[in-house]
């Protein structure tokens, strides 16, 4: 015998949906738990009855479960705001990098063609305020490099003086301590003399015959 098909609609008698809604709640909450053990899954299943009479099942633990749900909840919630933030952030930004590309390319003398006179006005107004930035700016630098190069002669010109002190120290050491062996040799090469004294006629030689 076919089976007819159920009309999806309240059921009017009470009998009938009590006895609808054992069927249905017992097969439902098997379905959670194969569900649970073949797939590995993560269930849990809230019922409440006509008459608010509470029936569950949670393959781990209920409270986790509607933790973990009311934090993706939240997360996806977060990200959809965030999503509708960034749309409009990047429409903004890429209109004004639209504008910027466009004065970029009239700075650079190109597509002046429907440019009035009052554009090209605030151009040449803002390249002369640039010109005079560039220039401050360069005269900046060529200071602090001389600044830097009159530090580095300062400090040549003190590290040449001590280096002279040195060598005069030095050359005058090594000249005294030369005069120094100097006078002892001739101390000791006048000592080295005979000084011992002879009185009385030199003796002179016998010439033999």
């Amino acid at each position: 015998m076919v089976r007819g098909k159920t009309q999806m609609r309240r059921i009017e008698n009470a009998t009938s949906r009590q006895v609808t809604f054992s069927k249905r709640r017992n097969g439902l909450l098997k379905k959670a738990f194969e569900l649970s053990v073949l797939c590995d899954a993560e269930v849990a299943l809230i019922i409440f009855s006509q008459s608010s009479k509470l029936y569950e099942y949670a393959s781990s633990s209920m409270h986790e479960t509607i933790k973990r749900y009311r934090d993706h909840v939240k997360e996806i919630q977060t990200q959809n705001s965030l999503g509708a933030e960034d749309v409009e952030l990047a429409a903004g930004m890429a209109k004004q990098i639209e504008l910027l590309e466009v004065a970029k390319r009239k700075f650079l003398g190109q597509g002046l063609g429907s440019t009035t006179i009052e554009e090209l006005l605030s151009i040449e107004e803002q390249l002369e305020r640039s010109v005079c930035v560039i220039r401050e700016r360069k005269m900046q630098v060529y200071n602090k490099q001389i600044q830097q190069l009159q530090s580095k002669e300062r400090m040549l010109i003190t590290e040449n003086a001590v280096l002279n002190e040195k060598y005069q120290l030095q050359t005058t050491e090594e000249s005294e301590e030369r005069i120094e062996n100097f006078t002892v040799m001739e101390n000791k090469d006048t000592s080295d003399v005979e000084t011992e004294l002879f009185i009385g006629l030199p003796k002179r030689k016998i010439k033999n015959n």
